[in-house]
C-alpha cells in the first residue's frame, strides 16, 4: 500500500502499550448512546473503544454495547415484533433491564479475583453503566455460569419496597461475591430513560466505586436531557436509615418515595468506599461531548476536548488501562505527556504556529490480512488541537430538529436536588430554558479551560447554563 503524503503506516498487530504493561488483569465495560453504534459519526465511546488494546485478553478485556435502540433484544424473534420493540426501546427504553444484564453476565463470566472493573457509557448507556454499577452493589456478581440467576438478581436489583432490599441483602451474602467499580466514567448522563422517567437504585450514589467521573454539557438544553449528577450521601443521609418513619409527609405518593430513598441509603453503607468525584462542564450539546454529531472525517470538533479529558483522567488515577499508542494522535494527544507520568498541561495557545490542522482527517483504513493502518503525522501538540476544536460549531438539536420542540412545550415533572441537598420535583414547561449547575455558591463549579479559550475567540459565544464566574474552577 502507498502512504498518503501526510501519512505513515504501521501493522496494527506490532504495536506498542501505553503503560507497557500493568499488575491486575482489565476488564472495561463501554456502553454507548441512544441509537449509537460503529457507523459514520462515532460517539466517544466508539472512540474511546478504538484506542484500547485488545489483542491479550490474559492482560486486558473490552466489551462494547451498542446504544439503546440498535439491537434487537434475543427473546423477540418475529422481525415486525423487533422493529417495534427497536423503536419502543429507542423512545423510552423498554429493555433498559436487557441491557444492564447483558453487561452483568459479561461479567459473571468473565471475572476473576483481583480483576480491575472500568465501566464507560454516554448518555442512555451511562445510565446503563451506572444501572450495572447499582446491580452489583445491591446483590453482589453471581459466580460465573449463573445465567439462569441474573433474571431474578435484576428483579430484586430494581424492586424498592422493604422485602425487595433485604432480600437482595440475603441473596447477595448467599450466592454472590463482592467486587468493587474502579472507575466509573461517562459522558453526559441524562436525567431520565426515555419519555418515561425511570430510577434504579444506586444510579445517583454508590460505595462500590471508588472514582467517578463525568462530563457535562454546557450548552444542552432539551426538557428530557437534564444531567443527572452523582449524589454523595452525607452521614447524616446514611443515619436517615435507622430513623425511617420520623417527619413523614402526609403525601402517601411522597411517603413511598422517602421509604425507597431511606432504604437506599441504609444500604449504602455495605460498600467501602466514600467515592473520588469529579464532574466537569464543557462546550456544547449533549452529543458536542459524548460523540456522535459530525461526521468521523472531520478532524475536529468540540467532542475530541471531553474523549481527551477522559483518556487524561485514566492516567492520573493510574488506571493500568492498556492503550495502543499508535492511536493517540487521531484524538489530537501525545502519549509522552501521559506516561511514565501525566505531565502539566502548557497554557492554551490563542494562535496557531504555522498552518491551521488540515479539516478533515485520513480514513483508518485496514487491508487485507496485514492490517495496514494510515497515520496522521499532521499533528503538532495538543494545544493547537485544543484550538482548533474549541472554536468547532454546536450541534443544537433544537435547531437542527425542530420536532424536539414538542417536547418543550409540554408540561413535564422535573426531579431536582436542592442546594441543602435535599430532594423536591416540580411541574413545568421548559421553552428550552438551559441547565442549572446547582450548588454553585457552596461547591463552586468545574469547568474545562477550553470554554474559556471558546469565550475568547468567539466573542458570541455564551453557554446557556448559568454560570457564577466567581466560582470557577478552570480544569486543564
Amino acid at each position: 500500500m502507498v502512504a498518503s503524503p501526510v501519512c505513515d503506516s504501521f501493522d496494527l498487530r506490532d504495536t506498542e502499550s501505553v503503560p507497557p504493561t500493568h499488575r491486575h488483569r482489565t476488564l472495561i465495560l463501554c456502553f454507548d448512546g441512544t441509537g449509537d453504534q460503529f457507523d459514520d459519526d462515532n460517539s466517544n465511546i466508539v472512540n474511546f473503544v478504538s484506542l484500547l488494546k485488545k489483542n491479550d485478553n490474559t492482560k486486558q478485556l473490552v466489551y462494547y454495547q451498542a446504544g439503546i435502540g440498535t439491537y434487537t433484544i434475543p427473546q423477540i424473534a418475529k422481525p415486525m415484533m423487533a422493529k417495534v420493540h427497536k423503536a419502543l426501546d429507542a423512545m423510552v427504553g423498554v429493555h433498559l433491564n436487557a441491557h444492564v444484564m447483558s453487561g452483568y453476565e459479561f461479567l459473571m463470566q468473565n471475572y476473576e479475583y483481583d480483576d480491575k472493573i472500568f465501566l464507560f457509557g454516554f448518555s442512555r448507556g451511562a445510565y446503563t453503566a451506572r444501572a450495572l454499577a447499582g446491580m452489583i452493589h445491591k446483590v453482589g456478581l453471581l459466580p460465573k455460569s449463573n445465567h439462569q440467576q441474573v433474571p431474578f438478581a435484576y428483579k430484586m436489583y430494581s424492586r424498592e419496597d422493604e422485602t425487595g432490599w433485604r432480600q437482595s441483602a440475603a441473596f447477595k451474602k448467599a450466592f454472590s461475591i463482592n467486587v468493587d467499580i474502579e472507575l466509573l466514567a461517562v459522558w453526559d448522563t441524562v436525567g431520565s430513560v426515555g419519555v418515561i422517567p425511570r430510577r434504579l437504585p444506586f444510579t445517583t450514589f454508590n460505595t462500590h466505586v471508588r472514582h467517578f467521573r463525568q462530563a457535562l454539557a454546557l450548552d444542552e438544553h432539551r426538557v428530557r436531557f437534564k444531567p443527572n449528577f452523582f449524589n454523595r450521601p452525607t452521614p447524616e443521609e446514611v443515619r436517615l436509615g435507622l430513623k425511617w418513619g420520623q417527619k413523614r409527609s402526609i403525601n402517601p405518593r411522597k411517603q413511598v418515595q422517602r421509604k425507597k430513598t431511606l432504604w437506599e441509603r441504609r444500604y449504602a453503607r455495605g460498600g467501602p468506599h466514600l467515592t473520588d468525584v469529579e464532574e466537569v462542564w464543557f462546550a456544547g450539546c449533549h452529543c458536542d461531548v459524548g460523540g456522535g454529531a459530525v461526521k468521523n472525517e472531520i478532524r475536529n470538533n468540540l467532542a475530541r476536548i471531553s474523549l481527551r479529558w477522559m483518556v487524561r483522567e485514566c492516567f492520573k488515577l493510574n488506571t493500568g488501562i492498556l492503550f495502543d499508542r499508535k492511536m493517540f494522535k487521531f484524538i489530537g494527544m501525545d502519549p509522552d505527556t501521559l506516561w511514565p507520568e501525566v505531565q502539566s498541561r502548557p497554557p492554551p495557545v490563542k494562535e496557531f504556529s504555522g498552518t491551521p490542522p488540515p479539516p478533515t482527517r485520513p480514513f483508518l483504513t485496514v487491508v487485507g490480512e496485514n492490517g495496514i493502518m494510515e497515520e496522521d503525522s499532521t499533528f503538532v501538540n495538543e494545544e493547537e488541537e485544543e484550538l482548533a476544536d474549541a472554536k468547532s460549531p454546536i450541534n443544537d438539536m433544537l435547531k437542527i430538529a425542530k420536532t424536539w420542540w414538542i417536547l418543550e412545550l409540554i408540561p413535564q415533572k422535573l426531579r431536582f436536588q436542592k442546594d441543602d441537598d435535599t430532594w423536591s420535583s416540580q411541574i413545568s414547561i421548559n421553552f428550552g430554558r438551559g441547565r442549572v449547575i446547582p450548588k454553585q455558591a457552596t461547591d463552586g463549579v468545574k469547568i474545562h479551560r477550553s470554554v474559556k479559550l471558546r469565550m475568547d475567540k468567539l466573542q458570541d459565544y455564551v453557554p446557556r447554563a448559568k454560570i457564577n464566574l466567581d466560582k470557577v474552577q478552570w480544569v486543564d
